[in-house]
């Protein structure tokens, strides 16, 4: 028997324990803990566009997610059937109880809740809905009714069919609803952007914006400077495979001691430390649906920096993670891709299969591209 689902919604904030602008590695990972509460999650987004497409979690049966497709935030959240009793789900808001099992929540009941609002002025069978700043009632279960229903004189006695959460429109103006969430609470201490500059790292911007950005230096950053700028790593790996060390100009190690990887989850990045426990490789992960390293980093937003045209050009050319691999090799090389290496990182995986597993790595001075079958950039790695 599933719990029962019970949740207050909050107009422009969120519904029960999900909150808009909270990333989808965070959500995700927030349902696998409550696995017993939330057991079937379907994950839905477009293969055709995997960098940057919107995404899908459908909770089955009452909630739907959908995520930015850029950032990977929660933009929307839509509970339906509220009549389902496999598992019965109650609404409140504030101390008031909108829907449960017992309570129908019909437009009256609604309108005593929230007040009068501005008539909708959208498509014809969204016309007859309630819409107020940061929440929605939907009279229709799937939104594609007869246009003339909308048209129809109002039931006051009309059952609300779902519930919409999302941010409030600024300015009078709907949001994009495949937009990116505006800058919010949820977001704060997350990554909002990594300039990477091949040779030299990464700065690493975070939310909220005014917070200044923090800069990590190949062979000058230490794991002590890490730990204090971003806190203490989610795990310590210790490198025992020295095959690509072979690749490396930068560093070659004269002592016994291993290299190790600190791995930040949360921010989608790994560092490689030296013995001397100073930072000698950089990993960015772009965590494109599909591929195999999808969900176990979050996605860090990287752009790689190219040299300014002049000393002042404070708009250097860039290139960012939904670039196609040959834009950012001919930006990186305007010669021909290097020779590449074939990388099936389900081969340590028996129980994982996927459709696409391999990549292709592709070196170049100072940074090496991970390539997916559909010319997807999913990891960059800077040494």
């Amino acid at each position: 028997m599933i719990s029962a689902l019970d949740c207050d919604v909050r107009p422009g904030s969120g519904l029960g324990i999900f909150e808009l602008g909270t990333s989808l590695w965070n959500v995700l990972d927030l349902l696998r803990r409550l696995q017993h509460s939330f057991p079937q999650v379907d994950v839905k987004y477009d293969t055709d566009t995997s960098s940057m497409t919107p995404i899908v979690l459908y909770i089955r049966p009452h909630l739907e997610l959908l995520f930015s497709g850029k950032q990977q935030r929660l933009h929307t959240i839509i509970l339906r059937k509220l009549r389902v009793r496999d598992p019965p789900v109650t609404l409140r808001y504030k101390d008031v109880t909108l829907s449960s099992p017992e309570e129908v929540l019909k437009r009256v009941f609604v309108s005593r809740t929230f007040g009068p609002t501005y008539p909708y002025h959208g498509d014809n069978d969204l016309r007859s809905d309630l819409r107020y700043p940061g929440v929605w009632f939907s009279f229709e279960e799937d939104g594609m009714g007869d246009g003339l229903k909308g048209m129809q004189t109002e039931d006051r006695m009309q059952e609300v069919k779902r519930v919409i959460v999302s941010q409030k429109e600024r300015d009078g103006e709907d949001r994009d609803a495949l937009g990116e969430p505006a800058e919010c609470p949820a977001m704060d201490g997350d990554i909002s952007r990594a300039i990477v500059k091949v040779h030299e790292g990464v700065a690493l911007h975070f939310f909220p914006s005014t917070t200044p950005p923090v800069h990590i230096r190949l062979g000058e950053t230490t794991a002590q400077d890490l730990t204090m700028d971003l806190g203490p790593p989610n795990r310590v790996h210790y490198k025992e495979d020295e095959r690509m060390t072979i690749h490396s100009t930068a560093y070659t190690s004269e002592s016994s001691e291993p290299s190790y990887f600190y791995n930040y989850f949360q921010h989608g990045l790994d560092f490689l430390l030296s013995p001397t426990h100073v930072v000698i490789k950089i990993i960015l992960h772009s965590n494109i649906p599909g591929s195999p390293l999808f969900q176990r980093y979050k996605r860090c937003n990287w752009e790689i920096e190219g040299r300014p045209e002049d000393d002042e050009d404070d708009a250097p050319p860039r290139k960012r993670f939904y670039d196609r691999f040959e834009t950012i090799s001919h930006f990186l090389s305007p010669r021909e891709p290097p020779p590449s290496m074939l990388l099936d990182r389900t081969d340590e995986e028996e129980a994982l299969t996927l459709p696409s597993s391999t990549t292709r790595l592709h070196g170049y001075d100072g940074i090496i591209l991970e390539v997916s079958e559909a010319s997807q950039v999913v990891a960059v790695m800077l040494f």
